[in-house]
């Protein structure tokens, strides 16, 4: 089998009203998605897709004509892409797509088997007021979720406090409640300064208080005496990595015991094949996986099958904040939104691959 032709095909989703997204300072007026083909000479398709791809076009040349299989030297290629251009990993998660297609099993499979669902937690996008929060925490629970994932934006320190104070005050011990930061990495353009560990060390002390389970990113990467400081004298979980460059950067943070939970996102930072990697070696370290997935229920299934292949957890980040973010909005490219099942869930179907099933009508809409 050999791959004939890379298509991508590029979807813009308006979304009005708009989403006001917590790590970004410009309200969300559409949501775009960038859908990966790779095509083979025997029918086989395989699709990801993840971040943009934009500018893949010349070095798509370095995959035609070779096996879709040979998903270790595919994987050492994008490797060396990353480091001269773009994050494109959505061809990876294509490429594992159809070997499990191919096969005959899903990608969870491949990579180990470890379990067949994980719990996922609501990860919420937007920032709102304390008194909102609070219904929505009662809401999740109707929901089925077991947990939720707050943002603090760094210049609304106090009420993103208070906001976790009302959730726990609403649901009591209903929901594990998770923090995000946002300091490892920024968005072009913000250079305003970061937490510096005293100060974060100060905020989590004070979200101890309400029995967080862990706060995602409280420094910037490349600070992880920072973190491990943190972890050591705050006793609170300390999470990161979604957005890593590479692999070393994840193992090095695991070497220096800066992080109690690891967090790549397979279809923007490291991959498949280098993520099941990495998390191996954090559930050898007795450290927690559970990857960020914040792009669309493809980069969700993706994750997915990467968490259950290697039983990770013990939850999974599932973005959800209707009515800004819905999984309709999320998973607008799919005939069906993937969603959580009655014990708050997310689980592998048994479908071959990553379990993709796009809606056509919709991509021809949708298209740029």
């Amino acid at each position: 089998m050999k791959i004939t032709a890379i298509r991508v095909q590029r979807l813009r989703l308006p979304l009005e009203p708009p989403f006001h997204a917590a790590w970004d300072p410009d309200p969300r007026g559409h949501f775009d998605a960038s859908i990966v083909r790779v095509e083979t000479d025997e029918g086989v398709t395989g699709i990801g897709s993840g971040d943009t791809m934009s500018g893949f076009a010349e070095f798509e040349h370095l995959f035609i004509g070779r096996d879709p299989l040979a998903l270790a030297a595919h994987a050492r290629a994008l490797e060396t892409i990353s480091f001269h251009a773009g994050r494109y990993w959505p061809l990876e998660a294509a490429l594992w797509d159809l070997a499990g297609r191919a096969l005959g099993v899903p990608v969870a499979t491949l990579l180990g088997g470890g379990c067949e669902r994980v719990p996922a937690y609501a990860s919420l996008g937007e920032l709102r007021p304390p008194g909102q929060r609070a219904e929505d925490g009662r809401a999740l629970i109707e929901a089925g979720f077991k947990a939720v994932k707050v943002r603090i934006a760094r210049d609304r320190i106090a009420e993103g406090i208070a906001v976790v104070a009302a959730i726990r005050d609403a649901v009591g011990d209903a929901l594990e409640i998770l923090v995000d930061l946002n300091q490892w990495w920024r968005m072009a353009g913000d250079i305003a300064p970061g937490l510096d560990p005293q100060a974060a060390r100060r905020v989590i002390d004070r979200l101890a208080e309400h029995g967080v389970l862990w706060v995602e990113e409280p420094l910037a990467g490349a600070d992880l005496s920072g973190m491990r400081m943190l972890r050591e004298t705050t006793g609170v979980r300390i999470a990161g990595g979604e957005m890593a460059r590479s692999f070393d950067e994840l193992r090095l943070a695991l070497e220096h015991d800066a992080l109690d939970v690891v967090q790549p996102d397979v279809v923007l930072a490291l991959g498949i094949s280098g993520v099941r990697t990495l998390a191996d070696l954090a559930l050898r370290r007795n450290r927690w996986f559970s990857p960020h997935t914040w792009t669309n229920g493809i980069g969700l299934l993706a994750n997915l099958h990467v968490c259950c292949g290697v039983g990770g957890g013990p939850y999974l980040e599932y973005p959800y904040d209707p009515p800004g973010w819905t999984p309709e909005r999320r998973d607008f490219m799919l005939t069906q939104p993937v969603g959580i099942d009655t014990d708050g869930c997310l689980a592998v179907t048994g479908a071959p691959g990553l379990g993709i099933e796009l809606d056509e009508q919709a991509l021809a809409h949708h298209a740029l």
